[in-house]
């Protein structure tokens, strides 16, 4: 496309072309506007909180933190920084925002100062706060803005109290120790168990359920800058697979200053996954065992902060917290999702809503009558939003799907009220297309407006075929260079996997291949598989993988390759393996343990001793490392004696690690190498100063692609 950068700088500069799309949408409740964040374009990094009125089709800005600021640069709080690392957030501004429950009052965060924005009249004012102010949430009657302060919870008035009287800002819970915080995440619920948050007003809108972290306890480690000898560390508390966790408790504070402690066996479930506070019943806590095989649904008492087991779950692979559940319907009835012979399921109390072949991802909303969740069908790569009634005309059981297209999505959606969201992305055209419609009771869907986006478009057009290879289906997408013919000939292959939990890559959405579709314009044919371990097929595929995780992600790799090979033009004598994360783990077991196929890896920030990664995470898949030593050595790539499984021959290795990376530390990559140079295998090491696990610095975004190229290239002898 003429005047646009290279696909690297292009694909660095908006944000993998998410920048200028619209976001984080709340629903007025009668149906009359829509909230969302959008950038004013697609390399503008500073989100704006934007308005849309239904009932004359207008957007206007509501807040725009280049006015608010006069220009002047953010200044993020260490509090701030975390949460958007935990959260993968690489865009600035107005980033997250929290609504009262009218939709009339938003409250936010810019530079650790606290505002609040007028959502009908598209105004926003700075309230006096206690900074640096980090997750400001209104009340749900919008008179008040709870926020967290020097790990202090605190409140102020949404008016601002300026008459010093029971508005004004206060504390309603400090830190009692130098390692306590209230209100916030901590490390493990943020960066594994989904949760970000520490507080949830009541229903009254007169008491916060606010959590009190102590990470006295907690392993710490230093995150050093090499590149700058003159900083001083940063210490950080990490919860490495074995040692102690945060000791997290809950209390309920009062705004006329009570305080009653929640109580359940900690001990037993040290793990608060889930939180949920509605009208329609007492507060609902979702808390797990720390083998993670048993997770407890509890009750509390707000009268006495008693808890009563309503539901228990149990699996002797583990247990998942999903996103949504649980919760009440309005009548209050348990809303949660768990398996039962072999499916995932959809429950509203003991009555199943779904079945097979649905395979349920998460809970969207619960209505009057239904709940709206998202789930995957039988093609996974097709992910759908659907409804499923539990009362009314509709309770006869099966489901139906919201925004049916005649091509497969990827799809999302909030609803408020009458109206919902609905946001789907497919292989027909790139980014995604936002619409707000009207759900009716009887099944029916109207399109009130549409939300348009500022996203640029990409300068390549992903070319992905989705395909199931082998007996054990697994599904890929496979990329050819633009203008292949049949008979040009078997390419060179590069396997582009994550291939491990959480992470789906084969779906269908334009954008989710375009790196995948510029590595094989570069003259590769590009396979991305999701093996066992990935989400969304079954809870069998999934929990395939517990104690033999490197075993399985890598055979499916190799199955699938082979699978593929008598479909696709492939160079089996020339293979490559590229991978970030647990693909970066997956691409360096690749090279290590089976050089016979694969015949270059990028490993880029793997995890390469798997005692170094975290309790939750680590503990789930392998265990206790006390309890079962030889399974965490026999997965991982590196142990105390050096490389772990690795065979001859020794193929070329480029290991890439950011410095400042605080989720898996420059140590994995740091004792990988010294590892392979003490069992004499060349290698090369990139290291990235100041860089964290996102990588999202343009520059660096930018040239890694065309590192890895070149690398790639000479590696597999290509002109």
């Amino acid at each position: 496309m003429t005047g646009q950068p290279p696909f690297p700088r292009h694909y660095a500069r908006t944000q993998r072309f998410t920048l200028g799309a619209p976001r984080d949408f709340a629903i007025a409740p009668d149906g009359t506007r829509v909230t969302f964040l959008r950038s004013p374009s697609g390399t503008d990094r500073s989100q704006r909180l934007w308005v849309l009125d239904l009932a004359d089709g207008r957007e206007f800005t509501a807040a725009d933190p280049h006015a608010i600021l006069a220009g002047a640069d953010e200044q993020l709080p260490p509090e701030e920084r975390a949460r958007r690392e935990r959260s993968r957030e690489g865009s600035a501004g107005v980033v997250g925002y929290a609504v009262d429950a009218a939709v009339e009052l938003a409250a936010f965060a810019l530079s650790g100062r606290l505002f609040v924005s007028e959502l009908r009249a598209g105004t926003t004012r700075e309230l006096p706060a206690a900074g640096p102010v980090v997750d400001p949430r209104p009340a749900p009657d919008g008179r008040h803005v709870a926020y967290v302060a020097g790990g202090a919870l605190r409140v102020v008035a949404a008016d601002g109290g300026g008459d010093g009287g029971a508005g004004a800002d206060r504390a309603l819970a400090e830190p009692d120790g130098p390692d306590v915080t209230w209100g916030l995440a901590e490390f493990i619920a943020a960066e594994e168990m989904d949760r970000h948050r520490g507080f949830w007003w009541s229903p009254d809108s007169d008491r916060i359920l606010a959590a009190r972290v102590d990470e006295a306890p907690v392993t710490r480690w230093w995150i050093s800058d090499p590149a700058h000898p003159d900083r001083e560390p940063a210490q950080v508390a990490y919860p490495v697979a074995g040692s102690r966790n945060a000791r997290v408790t809950l209390s309920l504070l009062g705004l006329d200053g009570t305080r009653t402690e929640v109580g359940w066996d900690t001990e037993r479930y040290p793990y608060l996954a889930r939180v949920h506070w509605s009208a329609a019943g007492p507060p609902l806590l979702l808390v797990q065992a720390r083998d993670q095989r048993d997770q407890r649904y509890l009750t509390v008492d707000t009268r006495t902060g008693a808890t009563t087991t309503v539901h228990e779950d149990e699996d002797e692979t583990w247990v998942e917290p999903f996103p949504g559940a649980p919760a009440w319907t309005p009548d209050g009835r348990l809303v949660r999702i768990a398996d039962e012979g072999g499916v995932r399921k959809l429950f509203v109390g003991a009555r199943p809503l779904t079945g097979a072949p649905l395979h349920v991802r998460a809970v969207l909303d619960i209505g009057a009558d239904d709940v709206l969740f998202s789930a995957s069908g039988p093609d996974v790569h097709d992910i759908g939003v659907y409804r499923a009634w539990f009362r009314g005309s509709g309770d006869q059981g099966g489901w139906e799907r919201v925004g049916e297209r005649p091509y497969p999505t990827v799809s999302s959606a909030v609803r408020g009220g009458a109206v919902t969201v609905l946001s789907q992305a497919s292989l027909e055209r790139p980014g995604a297309q936002v619409e707000v419609v009207r759900l009716d009771p009887d099944g029916g869907e109207k399109v009130l407006a549409a939300i348009g986006s500022y996203a640029e478009r990409p300068g390549l057009t992903a070319r992905p075929r989705l395909v199931l290879a082998g007996e054990r289906e697994i599904p890929c997408a496979v990329l050819l260079p633009e203008g292949y013919r049949d008979g040009d000939g078997p390419l060179p292959v590069l396997l582009d996997p994550y291939g491990g939990p959480h992470g789906q890559r084969v779906v269908a959405a334009h954008n989710a291949h375009l790196t995948s579709q510029w590595f094989a314009d570069q003259g590769f044919a590009v396979i991305v598989a999701d093996g066992r371990g990935t989400p969304g097929r079954s809870p069998a595929w999934e929990k395939a993988v517990s104690r033999r995780i490197a075993e399985i992600a890598l055979d499916d790799q190799v199955h699938a390759l082979h699978a593929l090979a008598g479909s696709f033009p492939l160079d089996l004598d020339r293979v490559a393996i590229r991978g970030w994360s647990f693909g970066g783990y997956l691409a360096g077991l690749a090279a290590l343990r089976r050089p016979d196929v694969f015949h270059a890896a990028v490993v880029g920030a793997p995890v390469t001793d798997l005692r170094l990664y975290d309790t939750h995470y680590q503990e789930r898949y392998l265990g206790h490392p006390d309890e079962e030593p030889a399974v965490y050595a026999a997965n991982s790539l590196i142990t105390d004696d050096g490389l772990s499984g690795a065979v001859e021959p020794h193929r070329p290795m480029l290991i890439v690690h950011g410095l400042a990376d605080d989720n898996v530390v420059v140590a994995h990559s740091l004792r990988l190498s010294s590892a392979l140079l003490a069992a004499g295998r060349p290698h090369e090491v990139l290291p990235l100063s100041g860089v964290t696990h996102m990588a999202s610095q343009e520059q660096v975004a930018e040239n890694l692609l065309l590192l890895q190229v070149d690398f790639l290239k000479r590696s597999l002898g290509m002109a």
